[in-house]
């Protein structure tokens, strides 16, 4: 897949038909869209090929309140959405894939009846977050990881060793079919292997620009979903699939330069940060509360965040420390895309798009507005009694799930950097899935979910 410039632009006419007539040629017959939702599903339209060109340029039409479903269909409405309005879903010819079996992909801008972005759109808010970073010399390369759980036609996890050949080669008929339908859409994929769970996978991918890393972590849950199901299987990407469960993380790794040269290398600070790279670190520890409701903020989320399951689940930073969920990734001949941070607590239920402005948004306020760093944590946080983490400054990111979604309510941080209206419906959605909770019980909302971020 490749990397190209943020835009919205509506291409030319001659562009538009040239891109049929190459996707014709492969057998393409229609296009498919997707928008990630606040609730962090999947959305999606389809097109004949014939009609691309309207898809960019007028885009098809969803009801505004598409925006604040929920992760089980209920549409959570607020005052600014409601049954009535209109947007459009405009396709981004760049990003157009092939994904093979006649199908192309695409990922969609949201924008008004007149073409104008619209203020909830993530891919927009995410491409004002880049564009202000870019304006202060900060250069921003991310990837996630992409973490999931397959199971069988009984909804049983795949069986195999934790990190063994075991599952791979049991079930290499998928691992082999998912390797080249990765390798078909041009997916920039680095490593593959059984994880800790039981049936559980991950994928690590090249990093790139903070908005192509976001179509990317998109376009490859797509091709994971549809050869599971091809193999007869269903991929998970519930933070928790099941109650009791290992969840699964989209851990996300950043790396940051200004002006050409790193800022978590070649410094004077610990383990070579330099004075900006120290900064954002210590805003990322510091906001964490706030973030974790544009990061981590499904009520599943909450769950997956416990003390030494290597979640991330305790605001602190540390040298590969991954129980910190500020981990850094020094500059050595074993990180060959240099010195980077991986921020543990994302998990796959977040807009992906919002937790990447929300990371590169709290970054550039940290070169505008500089941050202390705090001592570094080299050890497993669990094991300081509650008075060393308190002196420390360490505590738990997600504890109480109504706390999460409180300090997002009241972040100026986070609304300066997202907008109202997106922080608006994140909001909605999240405080619905707490509500199922108080309904029906955790249990039954994680086993309801299971298969609410799948593609």
């Amino acid at each position: 897949m490749r990397e190209v410039a943020p835009q919205t632009q509506v291409a030319d006419d001659e562009r538009t038909a040239q891109l049929i007539q190459s996707l014709s040629e492969r057998g393409v017959r229609d296009v498919r869209g997707t928008f990630v939702d606040s609730s962090g599903v999947l959305r999606s339209k389809q097109t004949p090929l014939a009609r691309l060109g309207a898809f960019n340029r007028s885009g098809l039409g969803a009801s505004n309140s598409w925006a604040v479903f929920g992760a089980d269909d209920l549409l959570c409405m607020t005052p600014r959405f409601s049954a009535v309005g209109d947007m459009r879903l405009r396709a981004d010819l760049d990003t157009v894939v092939d994904l093979g079996d006649g199908v192309a992909w695409t990922p969609l801008n949201l924008v008004d009846q007149q073409g104008s972005p619209l203020p909830y759109c993530p891919r927009t808010v995410l491409r004002e977050q880049m564009r202000q970073a870019s304006t202060s010399g900060l250069s921003v390369i991310a990837a996630t990881e992409v973490e999931f759980t397959v199971y069988d036609g009984d909804r049983q996890p795949l069986g195999g060793a934790a990190y063994g050949w075991t599952r791979l080669s049991t079930y290499e008929h998928f691992v082999d079919s998912l390797s080249q339908a990765l390798n078909f859409v041009g997916a920039p994929v680095e490593q593959l292997h059984a994880e800790y769970g039981p049936g559980q996978f991950e994928i690590s991918v090249a990093p790139a620009s903070p908005l192509a890393a976001a179509d990317l972590n998109v376009l490859v849950r797509v091709v994971i979903s549809r050869v599971a199901r091809a193999c007869g299987f269903q991929a998970s990407f519930s933070p928790k699939p099941f109650a009791d469960a290992i969840g699964n993380g989209a851990h996300s790794h950043l790396s940051f330069t200004r002006d050409g040269r790193s800022l978590l290398s070649g410094g004077d600070g610990p383990h070579g940060l330099t004075s900006d790279g120290q900064s954002i670190l210590a805003a990322y520890v510091r906001y964490l509360p706030e973030m974790a409701g544009a990061l981590a903020s499904s009520v599943l989320s909450s769950m997956r965040l416990q003390p030494s399951t290597w979640s991330g689940a305790y605001a602190c930073w540390g040298l590969e420390n991954r129980e910190a969920a500020v981990r850094l990734c020094a500059a050595t001949l074993g990180n060959p895309h240099g010195a980077n941070v991986e921020v543990k607590c994302v998990d796959p239920a977040a807009n992906i798009y919002a937790a990447y402005a929300a990371l590169v948004g709290v970054a550039r306020r940290a070169l505008e507005s500089p941050e202390v760093l705090g001592p570094e944590t080299t050890v497993d946080p669990a094991t300081l009694s509650a008075d060393e983490r308190n002196e420390l400054g360490i505590y738990l990111v997600g504890a109480e799930h109504a706390d999460v979604l409180d300090n997002f309510a009241g972040s100026e941080v986070m609304r300066e950097v997202l907008g109202e209206a997106l922080v608006e419906t994140i909001l909605a959605v999240r405080r619905h899935e707490a509500d199922l909770v108080g309904t029906d019980g955790i249990a039954a909302v994680a086993e309801r979910l299971t298969f609410a971020w799948s593609a």
